[in-house]
């Protein structure tokens, strides 16, 4: 057969959308999508048979078809959805964060139609969005009020714009961290429009750095929590009540970014964080922390602190384009209301998971492990390993528990199975090893895992079809 003859096999692209392979995929994805990868795959197919294969229209067909399928795995990695985190890290940024407690998830679809986000039905009237998830933050931390917007950059550019715009804002050199996606905070200092001016040095800050900093110029004091790293050694910087001293001594405007958003004392879990509670006690004018985080519920960026600066926030042009969405507003409502009931550690799954005990783990693990149908290229072991808070919170948490460690040839193809599985499963990979940590597996995910789990160990490693792969006349 000619190249020409195979050019001549070419399949329409009606046609290969009538396959019954495809018939699935119509099912889960636009019409107008599946019709650009059909076509990209006659592309590919017409570029094989240029550099010399012999497709017939039956295997013409059937390499566009693999190609279509191939796409829609592509997509399948990027369109979100639910997977089993057995990372250890329980609050993974790349996984959203702090899984939503099953009362803010039920908020969320209640609000999913029309709801009263400004509207007080027992007047009749109109209210402020968010009025009563900012009163209950405010009972819940202390503070005098409480405004919300999107993340807690946003939170932090607000403040900076709204209180010391054009001024300078004091922080220590030790606190100027780096953001998730690369973003630093002198940048986000800059384009809220205020003056960054650092104080002390990267491990040592003293309360004097920040006295003889002052000046007519300055317009506010910021402390920024280390959350996403941390130092230890000859390292030393004042506390939150030492500057707000100093802020008030001065009448200066004290911000305290503490972004984990530690509502309780972790103690009882083996870690130490500082609260939102503490820091409104100690006198911060703006306390500043994430919604998805610690706090267990949406993304947001929360501010608690004093009337007058949440006043002037609300009045700032900024607060309409950072505002948060009637969905999110339930599920921060929801979450604030188990804070305020003390239920947090019985239905937040944040809490639930650092609750965890390690006998509990290795009982889950051997369970898993007993199912398993294991082929002798690969072993499986119950093994002990350490899980981290992960998210910008308690950096270099480590918190003991058990997984399965998977070790054998092509290690790395059974992490690519667990991941292209449905749902997906996330692990670590250490020392040429799959490690599966069950700290961050939902007991109601056990059985899917070690489904998937066996699926993995026994199904050959997937490989995509080559440019001249086909059936040839």
């Amino acid at each position: 057969m000619s190249s020409a003859q195979s050019l001549r096999s070419l399949p329409a692209v009606d046609h290969v959308l009538r396959h019954p392979q495809l018939a699935s995929v119509a099912e889960l994805f636009p019409r107008q999508q599946i019709v650009e990868w059909i076509r990209q795959g006659v592309d590919d197919c017409r570029a094989a048979i240029l550099a010399g294969a012999k497709l017939d229209a039956d295997a013409a067909a059937d390499f566009v078809v693999a190609r279509t399928l191939e796409q829609k795995q592509v997509e399948d990695g990027r369109r979100q959805q639910q997977v089993i985190n057995a990372t250890g890290i329980l609050l993974h940024t790349n996984l959203g964060r702090a899984p939503l407690a099953k009362r803010a998830v039920q908020r969320m679809l209640e609000s999913s139609g029309y709801v009263n986000v400004e509207m007080n039905l027992q007047s009749g009237k109109r209210n402020k969005r968010g009025e009563r998830v900012c009163d209950l933050l405010r009972q819940l931390t202390g503070a005098e009020d409480a405004a919300i917007v999107n993340n807690c950059a946003a939170a932090t550019m607000l403040v900076l714009q709204t209180l010391a715009a054009g001024t300078e804002v004091i922080v220590s050199r030790g606190q100027l961290v780096e953001i998730g996606g690369g973003f630093r905070l002198p940048e986000v200092f800059s384009a809220s429009g205020a003056v960054l001016k650092e104080v002390g040095t990267t491990n040592r800050t003293y309360l004097r750095d920040y006295e003889d900093a002052i000046s007519e110029h300055t317009g506010a004091i910021i402390r920024v929590h280390r959350s996403n790293f941390f130092q230890g050694g000859f390292v030393t910087e004042p506390d939150i009540v030492d500057l707000v001293a100093l802020g008030r001594e001065r009448n200066i405007p004290v911000v305290d970014d503490v972004g984990s958003g530690c509502m309780q004392d972790l103690a009882v879990y083996g870690l130490r964080e500082p609260t939102i509670p503490n820091s409104v006690v100690a006198g911060a004018d703006l306390t500043l922390f994430s919604g998805d985080k610690l706090f267990g519920g949406p993304q947001a960026g929360i501010i608690v602190g004093k009337s007058k600066w949440i006043k002037a926030l609300r009045r700032n042009p900024m607060m309409r384009t950072l505002r948060v969405d009637k969905v999110t507003l339930a599920a921060i409502e929801a979450t604030t209301e188990i804070h305020l009931a003390g239920t947090a550690a019985k239905e937040l799954p944040l809490l639930q998971m650092m609750a965890r005990t390690p006998d509990n783990l290795r009982h889950e693990c051997e369970t898993v492990y007993n199912s398993l149908s294991i082929p002798p290229e690969f072993a499986v072991e119950v093994t002990e390993c350490t899980s981290e808070v992960g998210g910008g919170s308690v950096p270099g948490s480590q918190i003991p528990g058990f997984g399965l460690r998977i070790t054998g040839d092509s290690i790395q193809d059974v992490a690519i199975r667990l991941r292209g599985g449905s749902p997906a499963v996330l692990c670590r990979i250490n020392d040429d090893a799959v490690l599966l940590d069950f700290r961050t597996v939902a007991v109601e995910q056990l059985n899917t895992l070690a489904r998937q789990l066996s699926n993995a160990l026994s199904s050959p490693a997937a490989t995509p079809p080559g440019p001249l792969e086909g059936r040839s006349e």
